[in-house]
C-alpha cells in the first residue's frame, strides 16, 4: 500500500467531525482531476522538489494502471474553503463577506479494488497468507486498499479516533464495497507493504490494521474489518 504523508509531528489540530467531506470519483472524474491528485501526493511527500516531481509521476502512473482494475474505487476527502471573487477587491465588512464564493480543496484520497480468488494480486503471496483470506476472496468479500494519501497530521495525531481521516477513508471504502454485495456481508480489507517500511507499518497499525503474515515473510500483509 501507498501510505503517504511526511512523518512530522506538529501542534494538535481540531477534531474533523464536521471537516472533510468524503465522496467517490468516477473514472472520468479521476481523469479530469489527475493533476490535482498528483499535486496532493507531491505536497504530502515531504521530500525535496526534485524528488517530489519524480514521486508524483510514479504515483500517477500507478494510479492510471490501477484504475483499470475491475471494481476499482477512489475516494477523495474535500474541505470547503472561501474564495475571494475578483470584484471583492477593495471592499470591507459585510460587503466583503458577501462577495466571497465557496470552493473545495482535496485533503486526502484512498483507493482500492475487490480481490478475486484467482488473479495477479495473489501472485507470490498465497502460500504465506491465511486460508481465511482466500475464503473471503472466493465470496467477493476481500477488498485490497492499495493507497492512502493524507496529510502528516493524520498520520501523527489522533490515529485511534473514529474521525481520523485515514480511518474514515478506509472504513468508507469497505462500506461502499459491502453495499454492492447481496445481503451486505462483512467485508475484510487487505493490504501489503514491504517489511522494511517501518514507518508505514507503524502508521497502519495505529489505524487499526492487524498483521497476518509470519515474521519470516519479506513483506507484510495486514487486514482490517469494518
Amino acid at each position: 500500500m501507498t501510505v503517504h504523508g511526511p512523518d512530522r509531528r506538529g501542534r494538535q489540530g481540531p477534531s474533523p467531525l464536521e471537516g472533510e467531506r468524503i465522496r467517490p470519483l468516477s473514472r472520468w472524474q479521476i481523469e479530469d482531476r489527475l493533476e490535482e491528485l498528483g499535486d496532493l501526493y507531491a505536497e504530502t511527500s515531504g521530500g525535496d522538489p526534485g524528488a517530489r516531481d519524480q514521486d508524483r509521476e510514479l504515483f500517477l502512473r500507478r494510479l492510471a494502471a490501477e484504475v483499470q482494475r475491475p471494481g476499482f474505487t477512489l475516494l477523495v476527502a474535500e474541505r470547503i474553503v472561501l474564495e475571494e471573487l475578483p470584484e471583492a477587491a477593495g471592499t470591507t465588512g459585510a460587503e466583503d463577506t458577501a462577495r466571497h464564493g465557496e470552493g473545495t480543496v482535496v485533503t486526502g484520497c484512498a483507493y482500492g479494488f475487490p480481490v478475486r480468488a484467482s488473479g495477479p494480486w495473489w501472485r507470490g503471496l498465497d502460500e504465506r497468507l491465511p486460508r481465511e483470506l482466500l475464503r473471503f476472496a472466493a465470496s467477493g468479500r476481500l477488498f485490497a486498499i492499495s493507497g492512502l494519501v493524507v496529510q502528516s497530521r493524520v498520520r501523527t495525531q489522533d490515529q485511534g479516533r473514529d474521525w481520523n481521516l485515514a480511518r474514515r477513508l478506509q472504513r468508507r471504502l469497505l462500506a461502499d464495497h459491502t453495499a454492492v454485495l447481496d445481503g451486505h456481508p462483512a467485508v475484510l480489507g487487505v493490504t501489503v507493504v514491504d517489511r522494511g517500511d517501518a514507518a508505514a507499518l507503524r502508521t497502519l497499525r495505529s489505524w487499526g490494521w492487524c498483521l497476518v503474515t509470519p515474521r519470516s515473510a519479506p513483506w507484510c500483509a495486514l487486514t482490517i474489518g469494518q
